[in-house]
């Protein structure tokens, strides 16, 4: 998919990822989703609710993980 996307949880990623992380990845996925590196004028609305959306969803995923051999993420 996208090499630019990095692994979010631990041990990948030894600190706790921030919302900032968690946003760059999901603007790296709607850019190759989309096809676009910076959407037009006219698109910018649904190209940024994606983003949100996208990173909404991460954090809720990244929440709900259990990682076995390491602390629970709270």
């Amino acid at each position: 998919m996208c090499r630019s996307i990095k692994t979010l949880r631990p041990p990948a990623l030894p600190e706790e990822a921030t919302e900032e992380d968690m946003r760059a990845a999901a603007l790296q996925y709607v850019r190759k989703v989309s096809g676009f590196r910076a959407p037009a004028a006219h698109n910018r609305e649904v190209f940024d609710r994606a983003v949100d959306e996208i990173t909404a969803a991460t954090m809720k995923l990244l929440d709900g993980l259990e990682i076995r051999g390491a602390a629970a993420r709270r």
